[in-house]
């Protein structure tokens, strides 16, 4: 009997590998497995396009206790569909030492990874937190490599723009001396302070918070750094060096105290889109779009990009990443979580269609990419 369910099992994973590959077809929130029939283990993730293949970066999750810390590091797959996906193995490795920023039991969240055309440098970003400290470090971090799959070198973290005010901060806000402990959260005068500056000004020696990031290269090659700060109540736009492994200090807030995170941003027809997710903890919600002609400019809201039975909650899914297709079309990479099991949390991919100039996601049993 136990050698028939072995048997049934895996007749079982090969079924669902048939189904899913032979048709070349995306089954959002389906089991998804790798050319060695294991399931894709990559959250929070994203792809790199680079000389004809596709490499998807993700968190590795572990099972039982340790799935809320990273004890491996960050996953690689490798494709040239976008359907068939090969495993490479850990392309940025945890640290056996107790000393080090990402030692193993840290949290690496949301790595990101872009090619430096000047350098010849593949670089990747992530949301960091130190072991042993919650989410209080609220760290961006840097790694370093020669080649798209890695091994990645851990270059350092660090909380961005240091000493540097937002480009879109006034005067007047830099002065004001109201502090937290001035105010009862949650109250009108206490958004009001935080729209007006009152935890950059507290971060502003140590640098700002850093946490639900993405990462955005631009048509003429400047980079930019997009996360979560001031305690997830507002996303910063942060340019990056032309060798993508610092923060240049220019940098804007985007809707101050309208707490937003898992940013996921694209550029169409001349129009930057932002996609984000409110926060809830591992709950889904209503996901918000923006829209901007420049990177660093204002963003105008456009409400729900969601549509249809589900789009309360984005398909019970929180975004992640945008993918641009070589058919001039959109891939929105989104995750839906189960903090039960983070390990088995799976992946909605979906298309965007822009109609009257704001972004539209609807949901798809499955579909294929050359739709």
């Amino acid at each position: 009997m136990r050698y028939k369910a072995v048997l049934s099992y895996f007749g079982f994973i090969f079924f669902l590998l048939l189904n899913l590959q032979s048709t070349g077809q995306i089954k959002p929130g389906d089991v998804w497995m790798d050319s060695n029939s294991e399931m894709i283990n990559a959250h929070g993730g994203g792809i790199l396009f680079y000389d004809g293949v596709y490499y998807w970066f993700g968190e590795h999750r572990d099972s039982g206790r340790k799935q809320f810390a990273t004890w491996k590091g960050v996953r690689c797959y490798s494709s040239k569909d976008l359907i068939n996906w090969e495993n490479q193995g850990i392309s940025l490795s945890v640290s056996e030492d107790p000393e080090s920023e990402i030692t193993a039991g840290c949290n690496i969240e949301r790595p990101k990874v872009i090619y430096n055309k000047k350098t010849g440098k593949f670089v990747m970003w992530f949301h960091l937190e130190l072991k042993g400290q919650g989410y209080s470090a609220a760290r961006t971090g840097v790694a370093i490599a020669d080649s798209p799959a890695g091994p990645f070198t851990f270059l350092r973290s660090f909380r961005p723009n240091a000493g540097q005010w937002p480009l879109n901060f006034k005067d007047e806000w830099k002065t004001d001396t109201l502090t937290i402990d001035d105010l009862q959260w949650w109250t009108e005068q206490w958004r009001l302070a935080v729209k007006e500056g009152l935890f950059i000004r507290r971060d502003f020696e140590e640098g700002q918070m850093a946490r639900d990031m993405t990462l955005f290269v631009d048509d003429d090659g400047k980079a930019y750094h997009i996360h979560s700060a001031e305690e997830n109540l507002t996303l910063h736009i942060s340019e990056l060096t032309d060798d993508y492994l610092d923060f240049t200090g220019r940098y804007i807030s985007v809707e101050p105290a309208g707490h937003n995170e898992a940013p996921a941003i694209f550029k169409k027809d001349g129009w930057y889109y932002l996609i984000t997710s409110g926060c809830t903890g591992w709950e889904p919600n209503a996901g918000r779009s923006f829209r901007s002609k420049s990177m660093l400019g204002e963003w105008e809201p456009l409400g729900n990009p969601f549509l249809g039975e589900g789009a309360d909650v984005s398909f019970r899914s929180q975004s992640t990443f945008i993918l641009p297709l070589n058919n001039g079309e959109y891939l929105f990479m989104a995750d839906r979580w189960n903090p039960e099991k983070l390990r088995d949390s799976r992946y909605i991919w979906l298309p965007i269609k822009i109609e009257d100039a704001k972004p539209i996601i609807e949901w798809r049993d499955q579909w294929r990419l050359s739709e």
